[in-house]
């Protein structure tokens, strides 16, 4: 059977959080299917090691450090990758941070701050200056990462379901703005994956007790396979498919 539609061959791809967990696998995953891959997070080095990956693929990677809480970083971001490819056909928009849990009443103003700057205002400004680019280029795609719990919200979690829950919202809002210009957007939103980010829970032996009764497959993600989920939406294989949060839960009703 021929997988071309698959295929990412001759596409740039910007990946946000590229460093580790779901943006490492993302750019990684990409790259095997042939696409050119820039990644950022705040820490260099580490994007040079998934760089070395990529490029051990035979694909071009280019790194760039950029805080996405800082506009000024993402409009150089933008430049850099715009000075080195000349386009961006993919934006995968994964950066994310939850400092603490607890409960929504008791929130500190300033996580609450933190949170939405990162997880919702980042996406938010990153897609306004891709998006101005792809719009000149008629043709584009957008994923954001998102969360189940911005469908249904997790107890402690209050502050990161709201931002995920907008982060929903400004993927069916993009993609009704977009959509013209043959530019899609859509989102994923796993439940738990087993990436350094989601230790506080997937390592807790009694919260995977009760998380494995209401999930039918009795497993996390993995950070591949949420990775082949965005190659999927990145390519023709869904080509009609625009404004959809990809709910991936493992069967879980809530």
């Amino acid at each position: 059977m021929d997988a071309s539609f698959l295929s990412l061959e001759g596409k740039v791809a910007l990946i946000t959080g590229g460093s580790r967990g779901i943006g490492m696998e993302t750019a990684l995953t990409f790259a095997d299917a042939g696409a050119a891959v820039a990644i950022a997070s705040r820490k260099l080095p580490d994007l040079e090691a998934v760089a070395n990956k990529i490029r051990a693929l035979g694909r071009p990677a280019l790194t760039v450090s950029a805080h996405v809480r800082r506009p000024e970083d993402l409009r150089v971001l933008v430049e850099k990758v715009m000075e080195t490819f000349g386009r961006i056909d993919i934006l995968v928009n994964n950066a994310a941070t939850n400092p603490g849990m607890g409960s929504l009443i008791e929130a500190d103003e300033k996580l609450f701050d933190q949170i939405m700057e990162t997880n919702l205002k980042g996406y938010f400004l990153l897609s306004q200056l891709v998006g101005r680019i792809m719009m000149t280029q008629k043709n584009g795609v957008i994923i954001n990462v998102s969360s189940a719990a911005g469908v249904s919200p997790a107890e402690g979690l209050g502050p990161y379901c709201i931002s995920k829950a907008g982060i929903n919202m400004l993927t069916k809002t993009l993609a009704l703005e977009l959509g013209p210009y043959n530019i899609r957007v859509n989102a994923i939103a796993p439940r738990i994956v087993s990436t350094g980010f989601s230790r506080a829970l997937w390592s807790n032996d009694k919260l995977m007790e009760q998380e494995y009764r209401n999930v039918p497959l009795k497993r996390v993600a993995t950070a591949r396979e949420i990775a082949q989920t965005a190659l999927f939406l990145a390519s023709g294989a869904a080509n009609y498919m625009t404004g959809h949060i990809l709910v991936m839960n493992g069967g879980a009703f809530f």
